[in-house]
């Protein structure tokens, strides 16, 4: 069956998502930030082949995780879900001098992305927050700070970035999901989908057979292709970004 790396995989859509593959009998590798998230995550989906660990905050601990990912590979499929939400109420800078929101959503994905043989498709876990976002290519921050931009500048980038990568592989299936607001521990009680729904697409796109999953560039909610934001078509502002990245990470897209 194929393999599958579901990131963030501890909790949440992550959580069931992997749930729902296992089901479907797919080979699914969990990801939690270290030991004890990641033994949450294998209990999260009983029957998920392995489990591996790393800290999307740190741009070492993210490479050791690439590093434990590929020795349970290769994948057929990768599910970019984890992130941070929007509730940070302050500017807050990682080990390596960047803003912990923008590491975790942004560059992690990237540098995954950079290291990890690119699979047959990728799913990103976006969100509509994204069309009030800016294209902040720099990855800095806004003064004074807010989490809601900057939660919605990050799921732009990221949507930037899922893009980029489809127009450099167009033989491969790289979307962007947007689950819409989850009953999460991110989205909270008052969200308007129990978390079975948000999870019902990403898996749809990992799984069917069915035009719209077999295509790469789109941005794709409740299985249907939407109009992405702007951003996401601008090659040049994709290039920035990508520049910035690499200068980030040290690393080079596929």
């Amino acid at each position: 069956m194929p393999r599958v790396l579901v990131t963030g995989a501890a909790q949440g859509l992550g959580a069931e998502i992997s749930r729902e593959l296992v089901a479907l009998g797919y080979e699914v590798v969990v990801h939690g930030r270290d030991a004890a998230r990641a033994e949450v995550a294998l209990a999260a989906a009983p029957g998920a082949l392995a489990a591996v660990t790393g800290r999307l905050d740190s741009l070492a601990s993210t490479r050791l995780l690439a590093e434990d990912a590929k020795g349970r590979g290769p994948y057929d499929v990768v599910v970019h879900n984890a992130a941070l939400g929007p509730e940070q109420d302050r500017p807050i800078a990682t080990e390596d001098g960047l803003e912990r929101m923008l590491q975790v959503n942004v560059v992690a994905p990237y540098l995954l992305s950079a290291l990890l043989p690119v699979p047959r498709r990728i799913v990103v876990i976006g969100s509509d927050a994204a069309a009030g976002g800016r294209p902040t290519v720099d990855l800095e921050p806004p003064r004074p700070w807010d989490g809601n931009r900057v939660y919605a500048d990050s799921k732009l980038l990221v949507t930037m970035l899922a893009f980029e990568l489809a127009a450099r592989h167009t033989d491969r299936q790289i979307n962007v999901v947007h689950p819409g607001w989850v009953r999460t521990r991110m989205g909270g009680p008052l969200a308007a989908l129990p978390v079975q729904d948000g999870a019902d697409t990403p898996v749809w796109m990992v799984t069917s057979d069915e035009a719209i999953a077999r295509r790469g560039g789109q941005y794709v909610h409740r299985r249907r292709a939407e109009p992405a934001p702007p951003a996401a078509h601008d090659a040049a502002l994709r290039a920035a970004l990508v520049e910035r990245l690499a200068a980030v990470t040290g690393e080079h897209l596929h």
